[in-house]
């Protein structure tokens, strides 16, 4: 099945240094409508990352087609809050897992 590289882009760069209360429930929401696709094993991978020319989110996603990852992203709350939220989202023409990827796991680096 394909691979797709999904980047949520936020409102602003210092999003993830500054986000409001209202900002940090509606990332709660995001979180909670990613976590049955995390189950299900679409979503591989998901995250912020601390880029520093602005964060952004990382979601990696397997799925039979782009039309399959669109639909579900436009059904995130983030989107449908339409707050300045954005996805960019890039095939991954071939992808090599690790043994470590098979298995759910958290890691948290601080920048």
């Amino acid at each position: 099945m394909p691979y797709y590289l999904c980047q949520l882009r936020p409102p602003r760069p210092s999003f993830l240094r500054d986000m409001t209360g209202a900002e940090r429930e509606l990332m709660l929401a995001h979180q909670a409508y990613m976590g049955p696709h995390v189950e299900s094993g679409m979503v591989i991978a998901l995250g912020p990352v601390a880029d520093p020319a602005g964060g952004w989110g990382l979601g990696l996603m397997e799925a039979n087609s782009l039309n399959e990852i669109k639909a579900v992203l436009a059904q995130d709350p983030v989107i449908l809050a339409d707050c300045g939220f954005r996805y960019e989202t890039h095939p991954i023409p071939q992808m090599i897992l690790g043994r470590g990827a098979a298995r759910a796991s958290t890691h948290s680096v601080t920048p």
